[in-house]
């Protein structure tokens, strides 16, 4: 039976493009959603069996709403991890006089993707206002049904073969080591190629009025020599200066060194909530 995957859409983003990375090889049906919570709430209700999130870029961090979402709102594992390469393109609509960037309006676009152009759109578009959307095949697509307006869209290579859209401008990313990560979630776990680079990530939270207690959470993993990716805080939610700790592992889960370093953690009177320990691709261009 084909398996559902939902993915941040319309068709065009590059979240179908992580999706299809990460399921090659194998029979699925790609669902686009309008936004990443509907895409993480299609899993957790059963109307999908997959999801696949963005959830951080190189220029931009981390998207929050993808990880406040997995922490606070399901119980989602995250089971493999893609890092894609980004380029962000300048879209405008088919016409027979092609719409010279002076003469650009409004901008569309994911935040995300306005934000990793900022440069680019100060020097040739100061004029041009900024419209939010949901993704950037969404604003591909809305730039594409309104050819007599003065739009563009920063959008991704394959928009234009999706909608009549023409390139204004390529490559206007400001820097070209641009990558997003972007997350496998679903209940039940999935054979996936083997991938030399494993990781695990934890949420950890820490107890009141307990000085030092991130340090010594730390030191737990340092005199163990397990290496660290990276570590953020989030809110709580409860209150101002109450925080988690997410924070990435760069091995898989093992049968010693993580055990023993969660159970020190939690002697600590911490609490540690495993998130997922899965495979980490980065994706290559051929």
């Amino acid at each position: 039976m084909e398996k559902k995957l939902a993915f941040l859409g319309p068709h065009g983003t590059f979240s179908e493009e992580a999706a299809r990375a990460l399921t090659a090889g194998q029979r699925f049906q790609h669902l686009p959603y309008p936004s990443i919570i509907d895409v993480i709430s299609a899993v957790a209700e059963g109307k999908v069996d997959y999801g696949v999130v963005p959830i951080e870029n190189t220029i931009e961090g981390t998207v929050n709403s993808a990880l406040d979402w997995l922490i606070h709102e399901v119980d989602l594992p995250i089971l493999a991890e893609l890092a894609l390469p980004i380029s962000q393109h300048l879209l405008i609509a088919r016409r027979e006089e092609p719409l010279q960037l002076s003469s650009i309006q409004r901008i569309l676009s994911h935040p995300h993707a306005i934000a990793q152009c900022h440069n680019f759109i100060r020097e040739h578009l100061p004029q041009a206002t900024i419209e939010y959307t949901n993704s950037t095949a969404k604003a591909a697509q809305i730039v594409s049904e309104h050819p007599e307006e003065a739009w563009a869209a920063i959008g991704t290579r394959l928009n234009p073969e999706i909608y009549p859209l023409s390139f204004a401008a390529q490559e206007i990313q400001d820097y070209s080591n641009n990558y997003t990560r972007f997350l496998l979630i679903g209940t039940e776990p999935l054979d996936m190629p083997l991938c030399p680079k494993e990781k695990t990530t934890i949420l950890v939270t820490m107890p009141e009025d307990f000085p030092g207690a991130l340090y010594q959470v730390l030191a737990a993993f340092a005199w163990r020599k397990i290496n660290l990716s990276k570590i953020e805080s989030r809110p709580t939610k409860k209150g101002l200066g109450s925080y988690y700790f997410v924070i990435d592992i760069e091995q898989k889960m093992d049968d010693v060194l993580l055990p023993g370093a969660f159970a020190e953690i939690e002697a600590l009177g911490c609490q540690v909530r495993q998130l997922g320990t899965y495979p980490s691709y980065l994706y290559k261009t051929t």
